[in-house]
């Protein structure tokens, strides 16, 4: 069989060298090519995108993984002189990586102006070499998203930067005002916009003139005033004025500033709306009775606020270990550093996922092992047969326990004596004599009786070791 000849479903027969030997064949057909075009081998794929003969189709579905292999393709420039709409038929991200390659050529910038996938002509709108004939076919685009992507370029002409200013769609005059090259009266234009998401824009400009500050200060949008809210240059009248805002979204934002009067800290405490309490609870300046307090607060919303803090103090994380929402104690009886107060609340936990996390924890003394031994739930009583040092005293009752997947998982710890190895070589339950059988420590005795052993299973695993 030559390769030219091959089927294009027989490629596996070849092997890797045979495949990459018939995808550098000149003579390759389309029929072979589309078929290697999914081997398995990379470099297979590569001299796929590589080889003139490969179909536009199939070059295309290479194009996102191999783009420059495609646009060195020889065979490349007949294809669009056959098909010049050729990028047309390609994936958008086939051409979107064409897109990101250095010196794009200009044939490749056209025909993704001219692709129908809105994502295709987004990336050519920030693309450094469009040219302004491009540029001015992008701002004027049918999908909002595209302008959008014009309207963020680094660089833009005055003219289009005041077309977009104008834009019907907010999204674009938002990008549009977060530029840092908007003329005044662009800039002014804006705080009057009819969206408030694109006055939002303009209130976190770190430049913004002081007298648009003001301008902004009498929105009524309460995101607008929540933006402006978390800004530590307003006058001192208009900050404290934010602060003690009748919308909980702008009190809140304004305790999100970088830093805020003592006074506002002991206000937002006693604050009506969780959703101050909880902003409060996330202030890296916040004291540790006041973390004391907030882990006791009534609402979960700002108790959950304090999870993500590492410095808590122990009282705090107590306060936290008793709440009522157990994915909430269940975070801190994952935590480190737990103190011995704190263990035991959460050992005495109703819930029996919480006292499994905690039978494994490294911090456990002996003695709370062992009561965790005894505990009512199986799973529980199994997570103490996988600590590292659970004692002798939790092994003995684990090594007896009624639940036989519980023997099971104690009879692989290594620290059983060799008692326990015995008794539990003879348990009644298959499961728990094979995980007796693995183990490597087993005397000769033992292991000769788990080779006698009535279960086939048991037996191989008891004669494996052996061999061993």
């Amino acid at each position: 069989m030559t390769f030219p000849e091959l089927d294009p479903h027989s490629w596996t027969a070849l092997g890797t060298e045979g495949a990459l030997a018939a995808a550098a064949d000149p003579r390759a057909r389309a029929e072979s090519l589309s078929g290697l075009s999914g081997h398995p081998d990379a470099r297979v794929r590569a001299l796929v995108a590589r080889h003139p003969n490969t179909p536009v189709e199939v070059l295309g579905a290479l194009a996102a993984a191999y783009p420059a292999e495609v646009l060195g393709n020889p065979g490349l420039p007949l294809m669009r002189l056959a098909r010049p709409g050729l990028l047309g038929v390609f994936p958008a991200e086939g051409v979107q990586a064409l897109l990101a390659l250095p010196n794009t050529p200009g044939w490749v910038l056209d025909g993704a102006l001219r692709h129908e996938d809105y994502s295709v002509r987004a990336a050519l709108a920030g693309h450094p070499a469009l040219g302004s004939e491009r540029l001015r076919a992008l701002a004027q685009d049918a999908g909002w998203q595209i302008r959008e992507a014009v309207a963020a370029r680094a660089e833009l002409p005055e003219t289009l930067l005041r077309q977009l200013a104008a834009d019907d769609d907010y999204d674009v005059r938002k990008a549009v005002a977060a530029r840092a090259d908007l003329p005044g009266d662009v800039l002014r234009g804006f705080l009057h916009d009819s969206h408030g998401m694109v006055r939002a824009s303009v209130a976190r400009r770190l430049d913004l003139p002081l007298d648009c500050l003001l301008t902004l200060a009498t929105d009524e949008d309460a995101d607008v005033l929540s933006t402006l809210a978390r800004r530590t240059d307003l006058p001192r009248g208009v900050r404290e004025w934010l602060s003690t805002h009748e919308a909980d979204a702008v009190r809140s934002a304004a305790l999100q500033a970088w830093s805020v009067p003592k006074g506002w800290l002991t206000r937002a405490e006693h604050d009506a709306d969780p959703e101050v309490r909880a902003a409060l609870a996330r202030r890296p300046d916040l004291g540790p009775d006041v973390m004391k307090r907030l882990a006791a607060d009534e609402s979960e919303m700002v108790r959950r606020a304090l999870l993500d803090r590492d410095d808590l103090p122990d009282e705090a994380v107590l306060a936290l270990a008793r709440s009522p929402e157990a994915d909430i104690r269940l975070h801190v009886a994952s935590a480190e550093g737990l103190s011995p107060a704190v263990l035991d609340t959460l050992i005495t936990d109703s819930d029996a996922n919480i006292r499994t996390v905690l039978a494994v924890r490294p911090d456990l003394t002996p003695t709370q092992l062992e009561g965790l031994a005894t505990d009512d739930n199986a799973e529980v009583r199994r997570a103490v047969a996988y600590a590292a040092q659970p004692g002798a005293a939790a092994l003995a009752r684990l090594s007896a326990d009624p639940n036989a997947g519980v023997r099971r998982a104690v009879a692989r710890h290594p620290d059983l004596t060799p008692d326990m190895v015995l008794k539990l070589a003879g348990d009644p339950d298959d499961g728990v004599r094979l995980a007796v059988a693995g183990r490597a420590d087993l005397s000769g005795e033992v292991r000769a009786g788990l080779q006698a052993d009535p279960d086939p299973s048991v037996r191989e695993e008891a004669g494996h070791l052996a061999e061993a």
